[in-house]
């Protein structure tokens, strides 16, 4: 064999290798998230009996609905690992440019996982979620036998006219806006056009989505982040409130008491018993944080709020600098690339400071639009409860929870958070070249987080001071109208 031959041959087979080791680790990765997205869908999923032999049918539709939204969620997980887990490889890239150790992590492998998560995102958009919903509600056309291949069968055709419309409506819409006549006339191009243009919109609604939940869930962090932690005894009298929870436990359960053994009291003891458990469930909790260490108690919340408030106010200032650098320069857009130059540069002014900043943020601001989605009054239905969830509110939160995390790299690029450029298709999308779009949504951001933030703190400052003060004891005056009513 010739040498040049030879050298051919061993790019070739140095070519394998790494395609075959990006394919196992990939495989590795989802895997890891598949198992740990199955453990959180059971936990809060309503169990159902499928004890019967005609149930075989339903417990079949329930496991596959089931697989369904464990893989739409762990897709979701991976598209909000997603930019953290470019931006540390790159920074361990630099740190160790030469380690036999970390040489799988290149930028080939990074391109494929941005390309997946797109890809699968897509997937369980447009098909698996509508057709796990279809499926779970279908029962087969009538007169057909019963079966679960009766059930595919109405799933499919359903969804296959639902494609038709939104497809159409996708059409109508990329004509209306383009204006051009080849694009009325370009319904072939299916692949290459309408599904990444038909994608740009369901991104532009999880980014908009995002812009109206994370600057509320930010502001409602502190009130959550206070009720899981214990208040100072300057804040909070957890003495009176267990007093005041026994007292009360003790009182529905001598109604209780009273109710079973005398006829004539009319009293409806199911109910009492549901509000004596509420009531033993709540005293154990004040229970649990009032055996709370001093330092935990006078040391955790402060920094607990301080950390919150630092990463919220870090947040703003990041998004008002990025606001005057799209004004002066225009490589402060977000733009996408299709490579992607690991290991040469931070994408960080302070380094790996900044770059471990930049995660956290990312973190932080998901968390926060997860925390402002549960929290608005338009999605307080969709939250989930611990093993009372049906299998279609759990669909709709996978929804939900793609939406919003597909949205997450193109939120934070947009915002300035991060320096790394979108790659694969998350940069085709068409709005992200608008320089008023852009604009205006980092000053919304700004804009909405500072409204939010203010109100929420003094609100909050104004009712610990009265509750410090004991001013909330006081009764409340009411002012009655002088004329007299009709």
């Amino acid at each position: 064999m010739a040498p040049a031959e030879h050298d051919a041959l061993a790019v070739r087979e140095q070519l394998f290798h790494q395609r075959v080791r990006e394919c196992i680790i990939c495989a590795l990765l989802f895997a890891s998230l598949y198992i740990l997205c199955h453990f959180i869908i059971t936990h809060f999923k309503k169990h159902a009996d499928f004890a019967a032999v005609h149930d075989d049918e339903d417990a079949a539709v329930d496991r596959i609905a089931l697989g369904l939204c464990t893989f739409t969620l762990a897709v979701a997980l991976g598209a909000v690992l997603l930019l953290p887990f470019s931006i540390i490889s790159n920074e361990v890239l630099l740190s160790f440019p030469h380690n036999y150790y970390i040489q799988w992590l290149n930028g080939s492998l990074v391109h494929g996982l941005w390309n997946l998560i797109f890809l699968f995102s897509n997937l369980s958009l447009v098909f698996l979620m509508p057709f796990a919903y279809f499926f779970t509600e279908s029962e087969g056309f009538a007169g057909s036998k019963k079966g679960i291949m009766a059930r595919v069968y109405e799933t499919t055709v359903v969804l296959l006219l639902l494609t038709l419309l939104v497809l159409g409506m996708v059409w109508v819409a990329s004509a209306m806006v383009s204006g051009d006549a080849a694009s009325r006339q370009s319904l072939y191009d299916l692949w290459e056009y309408y599904l990444p243009y038909l994608y740009s919109c369901i991104s532009l609604f999880g980014v908009l989505l995002l812009l109206l939940c994370t600057p509320f869930g930010l502001s409602t962090m502190f009130a959550v982040t206070g009720k899981l932690l214990v208040k100072p005894r300057l804040l909070e009298d957890l003495d009176e409130q267990l007093s005041c929870t026994r007292l009360e436990e003790a009182a529905v359960s001598r109604r209780i008491c009273a109710g079973k053994a005398s006829c004539w009291l009319n009293l409806n003891v199911e109910l009492l018993r549901e509000q004596l458990f509420a009531i033993r469930s709540k005293r154990r909790k004040l229970e649990l944080r009032h055996r709370a260490s001093p330092w935990q108690r006078n040391l955790g919340y402060p920094l607990a709020m301080l950390g919150l408030l630092a990463l919220t106010g870090i947040s703003v200032l990041i998004v008002c600098f990025h606001v005057l650098e799209l004004l002066l320069d225009d490589a402060a857009m977000p733009r996408g690339i299709q490579d992607a130059p690991l290991g040469q540069v931070s994408f960080s002014i302070f380094g790996s400071f900044g770059a471990a900043l930049q995660v956290v943020l990312i973190f932080y601001l998901m968390v926060s639009s997860v925390v402002g989605f549960y929290s608005s009054p338009l999605f307080t239905r969709l939250l989930p409860e611990r093993q009372d969830t049906p299998l279609t509110k759990i669909i709709g939160n996978c929804v939900c929870l793609l939406v919003l995390s597909s949205a997450l790299p193109v939120f934070s690029r947009t915002l300035g958070i991060t320096r790394f450029d979108l790659l694969g298709d998350f940069g085709r999308f068409n709005w992200l070249g608008n320089f008023y779009i852009v604009f205006l949504y980092n000053m919304g951001f700004a804009g909405l987080t500072t409204l939010c933030l203010v109100k929420r703190v003094s609100w909050a400052v104004q009712a610990e001071l009265l509750r410090a003060l004991g001013l909330h004891k006081l009764p409340v005056t009411r002012s009655w109208p002088l004329c007299k009513p009709c």
